[in-house]
């Protein structure tokens, strides 16, 4: 290998995880405050979607820190699931709207470049199942081959059903094991099932994964070519950023300008650089319950049972218990979700209706749709125990070594009741430290501030009483977290 081809080989590879969406069609465990990539889904999984996805990339040389791109709701969830595995981000990137995958792709190589020469780009979906870890990164390798000459690629699944959910990429060549790549002629959106029915039986049509991999200087290169006006918009988006711990928060004036798009749509349907490269390592994209249930480990009924159930007579069915018992007798093609809050029960062949079904509640501003019962905050996390027009109680779990803001509430008073640890307490700067089964009471309108000052978790019942409950009641004076 000559030492241009060897320096070049050294270039970083940075995985660009695209953690935005809200996975409707995993409701009611997957909303709009804790979608579908911060949940673990799999019984034999310690981790999230989202962790895995980094983690299925390790050993991979040159590998980078990973660039997360989620919205400002969601930034303390990502981080907080990197933290628990060990990972600093190289950058938590904050959209403030959404504007499709093209915009948050063009934002990300500008941001690589900043930091490194003409890195390689992988970009990710934070939803997807990779069952093979070995023969994905084995396509990967053979994926940078293609980079190192400018090519942007992207990763083809071989279909196994006639699938209308999925896009399809048309490949000039049949690919298979003896012809793993080939250029692309053109993506498809979503086929009909008569078309899926006509490409499956093709070699020379593959689902479209969503997977890419490029330089960064060859995507930007072709985003100025097809894309011009997007790529300014992104470039003015990153002037004058925000930047606290590794958050960076963009522009929103600029940004909002953009098109909404998608990458196929403004460079990959357009450019005469793409290559499709086989990838065959299990792949998932967990896009329904249906997939969740076909990627399950079932028993010899084709049943997946996962948390407190118990069944007799039952078959083809997905049973999934958060919280309180289910028992299912003499059921089958069943599915059937229960959460703290909701509970979803249907027949797997009428799945699709979900996702519409969802929109409908949203309309009729039912909560169970965008709200999750458990809150995540920088310092840990709260769950809404139970409610009446003027009083409220919630369990909070703080995290080692943290801290609340401090604060006031203009129409609330708070009594605190450590059930496990010890809690240190400011309020108006006295500060006090409480034990287990010891309470304090919190004035409405007085500053003050919980911490927890030990090497595990404090856990605390916390009973709210006033004339207004919402979150927005917080005048806050000192954060460590930089909130407002």
């Amino acid at each position: 290998m000559s030492n241009s081809e060897n320096k070049f080989r050294n270039k970083k590879i940075f995985p660009v995880i695209l953690s935005g969406g809200s996975g409707t069609r995993l409701w009611p465990l997957s909303r709009s405050s804790l979608p579908k990539q911060y949940l673990n889904l799999d019984k034999d999984s310690k981790n999230t979607l989202l962790q895995d996805t980094f983690l299925r990339l390790k050993g991979l040389k040159n590998l980078n820190a990973p660039l997360i791109i989620c919205n400002e709701e969601q930034r303390f969830i990502v981080a907080e699931q990197f933290r628990s595995i060990n990972v600093e981000p190289f950058s938590i990137l904050l959209e403030p709207v959404g504007r499709n995958t093209a915009p948050a792709i063009a934002l990300a190589a500008l941001i690589c470049l900043e930091k490194e020469f003409d890195p390689y780009l992988l970009i990710l979906s934070s939803d997807h199942k990779i069952n093979n870890k070995k023969n994905y990164q084995l396509s990967i390798k053979k994926g940078l081959d293609y980079a190192e000459k400018d090519h942007l690629v992207t990763f083809g699944i071989k279909p196994t059903f006639p699938n209308s959910e999925y896009g399809y990429i048309e490949s000039k060549d049949k690919i298979s094991e003896k012809q793993p790549a080939s250029s692309i002629v053109r993506f498809i959106e979503k086929p009909n099932k008569k078309k899926a029915s006509y490409f499956i039986k093709d070699d020379h049509f593959s689902w479209n994964s969503g997977i890419f991999l490029f330089k960064a200087s060859a995507i930007i290169n072709e985003l100025k070519k097809y894309q011009p006006n997007l790529l300014s918009i992104c470039k003015k988006s990153l002037i004058n950023n925000s930047i606290d711990f590794n958050f960076r928060r963009i522009n929103e004036s600029s940004f909002k300008t953009s098109p909404n798009i998608s990458i196929d749509n403004a460079v990959m349907e357009h450019t005469t650089k793409g290559t499709v490269i086989s990838l065959n390592a299990g792949w998932n994209d967990l896009g329904s319950w249906q997939s969740v249930w076909e990627d399950s480990n079932m028993d010899k009924d084709q049943n997946t049972l996962i948390g407190n159930t118990m069944i007799k007579n039952v078959k083809n069915s997905y049973l999934r218990s958060e919280s309180k018992l289910i028992v299912g007798i003499g059921l089958s093609n069943i599915l059937l979700i229960n959460t703290d809050d909701a509970l979803l029960v249907a027949k797997k062949n009428k799945l699709n209706l979900l996702k519409d079904l969802v929109k409908e509640l949203n309309e009729k501003n039912f909560p169970e749709v965008k709200n999750n019962k458990k809150v995540h905050r920088p310092w840990g996390s709260y769950i809404s125990l139970t409610q009446g027009s003027c009083w409220q109680v919630k369990m909070l779990e703080i995290k080692p070594q943290s801290s609340l803001s401090l604060q006031k509430h203009h129409h609330r008073a708070e009594h605190w009741v450590v059930v496990k640890n010890t809690a240190k307490v400011e309020i108006e700067g006295k500060v006090s430290f409480l034990n287990e089964n010891e309470s304090i009471f919190v004035p409405k309108g007085k500053k003050h501030r919980l911490s927890n000052p030990n090497l595990d978790e404090l856990i605390l019942i916390e009973v709210q009483c006033g004339n207004y409950l919402g979150e927005d009641d917080i005048v806050r004076f000192k954060d460590n977290y930089n909130r407002n």
